[in-house]
């Protein structure tokens, strides 16, 4: 009997439906201003916004871009973090292919780039170059393509954006207290019901596609699923979500937060995502990973204690990530549709439909940094296509209700990190995976992310510490 389900995604369809922003008319009647959109190494979503007779002009330039100070990626804030000097610019090129409408501004588009060097300098390897190792964008381009080089394997990307709409920061108040997936959260007229229409709506004007939106566990927490792309489709449209999120709650009086668990009594916020593994080389079978999706995983095991610092950012990530709490736990394991695993392999039974569910990423991470790390853990799986020695754990008992020794048969001997700390010290202690990552963008992430935690647990009570948080994310 044939038990697939699923709407079945490919490279090649996602390609042919995904569109192309540079093929926007930008001299349509109505377009007024562009919005240049960065995000640093904090998360924090940057724009500059440029009159569309200016953004016409760069684009007829030799390297159409904007000048954006080097401190920009570094700087928490008025602190900026040890390296990152305040004298010094880099240039932000354009990258149209990334273009969207931005229906929450009427008249205004949006678009991402990447960092370069105004001029060449020489590199690692001795050569002149203008890469910049800080720009995730480039870094996760750079692991993408050497995958599919190595091992001509893709991959599509789906996030959930999981997040809290306040009426107060401070005090912390929510719009509502609802149960998960309760209509009773999206009352008919209510001001959280009429976000979530404009949320939707304007997400599938921006040619995202949405999949579903619903209502969650914690008090006033909803989530949107958009549909799979490639990795850096996938996380650029992670940025426009968000960004379509905060600004339409802004505008009815409310503010989003993505923090990953303003309220201890409830389940956190998350950015799960749910990648896929395409190889010509490898047939899916049901039940049965194949050469390809096993090598992937293996590599994001090994490595993943060192990947949370990138993907688990903020000190108050590791209050999300708890065992009991459907957040993924503190054990390196996947399982089969299993919630208590920080990998959850979902449609196992249903080659076309299977994915991984990442679930140890939150709304405080870049979705740029976040996919390298976990793509850079999946690359030196498939260049060596490491043999998977972490068995399937899909319970019914968890791996935190195991003895030691029920782990240690499943090959389940990694705990993740149980604070941010302790993820910055794992990733600095893991060589291969800062060779894969470069030790430039290494050091200087964890340099900005040390101040991060500075920055977000400055205040004394906890109460104020929250409302920072809520606000900084």
């Amino acid at each position: 009997m044939d038990y697939s389900h699923g709407v079945v995604y490919t490279p090649r369809s996602v390609q042919s439906r995904k569109g192309d922003g540079s093929s926007i008319d930008l001299n349509a009647p109505g377009i007024s201003y562009v919005r240049i959109y960065w995000v640093d190494l904090v998360n924090i979503r940057r724009c500059r916004i440029v009159p569309i007779e200016y953004f016409n002009a760069l684009l007829k330039s030799n390297r159409p871009g904007i000048n954006v100070a080097k401190a920009a990626l570094g700087m928490v804030y008025l602190m900026i973090a040890p390296g990152f000097s305040s004298i010094g610019e880099y240039l932000y090129v354009i990258d149209l292919a990334s273009l969207k409408p931005c229906p929450f501004a009427p008249g205004h588009l949006a678009v991402l780039g990447q960092f370069e060097e105004k001029a060449a300098i020489p590199g690692a390897d001795g050569n002149l170059s203008v890469k910049v190792d800080l720009c995730a964008r480039t870094l996760l381009r750079r692991i993408i393509e050497e995958i599919k080089q190595v091992q001509d394997t893709e991959f599509l990307v789906g996030f959930e954006s999981e997040f809290i709409l306040l009426k107060s920061t401070d005090p912390i108040e929510p719009v509502s207290i609802h149960d998960f997936a309760a209509s009773s959260g999206l009352l008919a007229g209510s001001t959280q019901a009429v976000v979530l229409q404009e949320v939707a709506d304007a997400i599938r004007a921006s040619g995202i596609a949405l999949e579903m939106f619903h209502t969650e566990a914690a008090p006033g927490q909803y989530e949107v699923v958009t549909g799979p792309l490639g990795p850096m489709e996938a996380a650029d449209a992670l940025i426009h979500t968000r960004e379509i999120i905060v600004q339409t709650a802004a505008k009815h009086g409310l503010h989003a937060t993505f923090a990953p668990r303003p309220f201890m009594s409830s389940t956190g916020s998350s950015a799960h995502a749910h990648i896929s593994v395409h190889s010509s080389a490898a047939h899916k079978t049901p039940g049965v990973l194949s050469k390809h999706e096993a090598a992937f995983l293996a590599g994001v095991l090994d490595h993943l204690p060192g990947i949370a610092a990138l993907t688990l950012p903020a000190p108050a990530s590791y209050k999300r990530v708890a065992d009991g709490a459907w957040s993924g736990g503190t054990y390196v394991c996947y399982g089969t549709e299993n919630r208590e695993a920080p990998i959850r392999l979902t449609n196992a039974a249903s080659p076309a439909s299977r994915n991984f569910e990442t679930r140890c990423i939150d709304g405080a991470a870049n979705p740029h940094v976040a996919l390298a790390g976990i793509f850079a853990g999946g690359l030196l799986g498939l260049r060596t296509m490491m043999a998977l020695e972490v068995q399937d754990c899909p319970g019914p008992r968890t791996a935190a209700e195991m003895t030691e020794a029920e782990r240690r048969a499943l090959g389940i001997t990694k705990r993740m990190p149980l604070s941010v700390n302790e993820a910055r010290a794992n990733l600095r202690a893991d060589a291969a995976l800062c060779e894969v990552l470069s030790e430039g963008f290494v050091e200087g992430y964890l340099a900005v992310n040390k101040i991060l935690e500075a920055a977000l647990e400055q205040d004394e009570s906890e109460t104020q510490r929250l409302t920072r948080l809520v606000k900084f994310y």
